[in-house]
C-alpha cells in the first residue's frame, strides 16, 4: 500500500509547478506566435520533429525530474488553466485575441503576388503554386484574393469568368503602389 502512497506523495510545493508550468507555457506561446512562422495549412516532418522536441524539452523542464502523480496533475492542471484563460480573454477582449493571432496576409490580390507578403511569411511561390493547384486554380490570373488565414490555412477566392475574360484584353498594370 505504501508504494500507491508513493505514487501520489507530493515531491514539490504546488506553488513550485505552477509557476513552472506557467512560465513554460508563455515561453513556448510567444515562441509559436511570433518566432516560428506559419506555413500553409501543412505540418512537414522537419515541423513535426520540432514539436515533438519542443514537447519532451518543455517537459524536462516543467517537470523538474519528479516521480508523483500528483505534481504532473498540479502541472497538466496550470497548463490547462491557461489555455482555456487565453480561449476565454480572446473571446471576450479583442485586443487579446489580436495579440494571440496573427491577422490573415493578402498573398494575392486581382492576379498579382504580394511578394512582400511572401517573403515575410517566408513562402516561396512553388508552394503557393501547390497549394493554388489544390483547390483547383491553375494560375495566378484566376485569383481574386488569396489570403493566408491565422491558422496557416489559404483562403482562395476566384476570379469571375466575366471578370477574367476582361483581364486579358487590357494592358497589364504596373507594379507601382496606387497614388493617395
Amino acid at each position: 500500500m505504501s508504494e500507491v502512497a508513493e505514487l501520489f506523495a507530493r515531491e514539490f510545493p504546488v506553488w513550485h509547478m505552477v509557476v513552472r508550468g506557467t512560465l513554460v507555457y508563455w515561453f513556448l506561446l510567444l515562441v509559436f506566435r511570433f518566432v516560428l512562422r506559419r506555413d500553409i495549412g501543412s505540418m512537414g516532418v522537419a515541423d513535426l520533429l520540432f514539436v515533438v522536441l519542443v514537447a519532451d524539452a518543455s517537459s524536462n523542464a516543467m517537470q523538474g525530474e519528479y516521480k508523483s502523480l500528483d505534481d504532473g496533475f498540479v502541472l497538466l492542471a496550470t497548463l490547462v488553466a491557461w489555455n482555456f484563460a487565453l480561449d476565454w480573454l480572446s473571446f471576450h477582449f479583442e485586443p487579446v485575441a489580436r495579440f494571440l493571432e496573427p491577422r490573415p496576409e493578402v498573398l494575392i490580390r486581382n492576379g498579382r503576388l504580394n511578394r512582400r507578403a511572401l517573403r515575410r511569411e517566408m513562402i516561396t511561390t512553388d508552394e503557393l503554386r501547390g497549394k493554388l493547384r489544390e483547390q483547383g486554380v491553375a494560375d495566378f490570373s484566376e485569383v481574386r484574393v488569396a489570403r493566408l488565414e491565422s491558422d496557416g490555412t489559404l483562403s482562395v477566392f476566384k476570379k469571375e469568368k466575366s471578370e477574367q475574360a476582361s483581364d486579358h484584353h487590357q494592358p497589364p498594370e504596373t507594379s507601382k503602389p496606387p497614388a493617395q
